[in-house]
């Protein structure tokens, strides 16, 4: 399993690269608002000093949203292990619950984080939408050909 390290300062400029290869940019748009890396927390999973796998994620108040995750080796625990540690950041910090949200084609992310206790919250109808106006470089296409249009919630609670 690669170690997991705390995303600095240092690592910006590495985290905004990483989001332009993985994201088409360096500003990441849910349910209408707008995250760059340097208004993020996170944590990166590395392999040597090759980069793994990395999570983002904000704190507003008691609760904790996920913004991004990637594992570059799937089915090697890489996800996992870094969603484990924001949830237990999450738990330190008294938070009540960690959530995110996904786009209706993802289902490999729906797969993942239900197998690990996220519950369906909520579904924001035309979100992608909303959000391609924002950011014009949303496919319109996602995974497995399924139009890119909705953002599903997914939660759990602490």
């Amino acid at each position: 399993m690669a170690p997991i390290h705390r995303l600095t300062a240092t690592d910006l400029p590495r985290l905004r690269q990483f989001w332009r290869e993985r994201w088409g940019g360096e500003i990441m748009i849910v349910h209408g608002d707008e995250f760059r890396p340097e208004n993020l927390s996170g944590f990166i999973a590395l392999n040597g000093n090759e980069w793994v796998g990395v999570v983002t994620f904000v704190f507003n108040e008691t609760e904790c949203e996920i913004i991004s995750l990637d594992s570059l080796s799937e089915n090697a625990g890489i996800g996992t292990a870094l969603v484990n540690a924001v949830i237990e950041e999450a738990r330190q910090l008294n938070c009540r619950r960690v959530f995110l949200s996904t786009t209706n084609d993802n289902l490999r992310a729906l797969g993942f984080y239900q197998k690990r206790g996220f519950v369906l919250a909520s579904l924001r109808v035309g979100a992608v939408d909303e959000s391609r106006k924002i950011k014009p470089s949303i496919s319109l296409i996602g995974e497995n050909n399924i139009p890119l249009r909705d953002e599903i919630e997914l939660e759990l609670m602490l």
